[in-house]
């Protein structure tokens, strides 16, 4: 195994809660109140629908809201990964993650694990720098046992419901949360800060028309099947655990690319732009204190 690399789980498209688009030479995410499911192809600056998402619409007027799922992993930080994180904004390469008590930080001297004051005391964090960024993984559908779709989120919403669901459903299955017959389920709700629109989250549940007890019976039967068979869980999940410590950052550029044009679209300079602000590396080496233009929108829920 390759090491400083993070081994993640297999992925074969992204559930999206709206998209990018071309809009006075920059690329914008565009809200939007139901699940899309991509591939992880583009084609002119767009995703390609995933077959999946046809096949989950009974039409094709029908807005897709609820996903029927289920997790690799029994246990719930792998399923659904969550942190402070700071990426920068030229090269979408992440600089720092952190968990609110410790981080690791890219510096001049290499990566170094230091203390995480959240970003409301992170003088790095100033200007919107760094968000709340959760990766959730999920199965759905049957050709792959081990492949995945992920949903990327920096709504608080949607971060702290999906946080809490999983906790719960690990104690309430017997640790059989890889087993629970699940669905992803979008809500919606009008705050403060959203001057009465909807905002919309993203909520797991039990699949609808289960109850608690049918589901616990399901995940019962299906855990002693996989045992009987030599499904060992325990060891995937080891497996798992190992292969997100192997490296010190999950995103590649890649990724930290799309998370740039899909949470941070006031920073993504234009593609006529031809002047360049420094990047926020050279802002952590110099100990910047952040850039007042840099304008994020912290409690947005919806994500392309």
């Amino acid at each position: 195994m390759l090491k400083g690399l993070a081994i993640t789980p297999p992925v074969l498209g992204r559930i999206a809660i709206g998209k990018v688009v071309e809009r006075n030479g920059k690329r914008l995410p565009e809200k939007d109140d139901q699940f899309t499911l991509t591939s992880q192809v583009q084609y002119d600056g767009q995703w390609l629908l995933h077959p999946l998402d046809k096949d989950l619409r009974t039409s094709a007027t029908e807005k897709l809201r609820a996903i029927p799922v289920r997790l690799l992993f029994n246990d719930p930080q792998l399923n659904f990964r969550a942190h402070y994180a700071l990426f920068d904004r030229s090269s979408g390469r992440p600089l720092c993650i952190g968990d609110g008590e410790q981080c690791k930080r890219r510096t001049q001297e290499g990566i170094q694990s230091l203390p995480c004051p959240s970003p409301d005391g992170c003088p790095l964090a100033q200007g919107g720098h760094c968000k709340p960024y959760g990766r959730l993984n999920v199965s759905i559908g049957d050709e792959d046992a081990l492949g995945s779709f992920v949903f990327r989120t920096t709504g608080y919403n949607s971060i702290r419901t999906l946080s809490a669901r999983l906790e719960y459903f690990r104690a309430l299955s017997g640790d059989r949360l890889a087993c629970l017959p699940l669905e992803l389920r979008l809500r919606g709700k009008s705050t403060r800060q959203s001057h009465g629109t909807p905002i919309y989250y993203v909520d797991l549940t039990l699949r609808q028309g289960m109850t608690v007890e049918q589901a616990l019976q399901e995940a019962k039967a299906l855990d002693q099947a996989r045992q009987e068979a030599g499904f060992d869980q325990s060891a995937l999940d080891q497996a798992a655990r190992n292969g997100f410590a192997n490296g010190a950052f999950e995103d590649t550029e890649e990724d930290g690319g799309q998370v740039l044009e899909e949470f941070y679209p006031d920073t993504v300079p234009s593609a006529q732009s031809s002047t360049r602000k420094p990047n926020l590396q050279q802002r952590l080496a110099h100990k910047a204190q952040g850039d007042a233009g840099d304008v994020t929108h912290p409690n947005t829920e919806v994500s392309p």
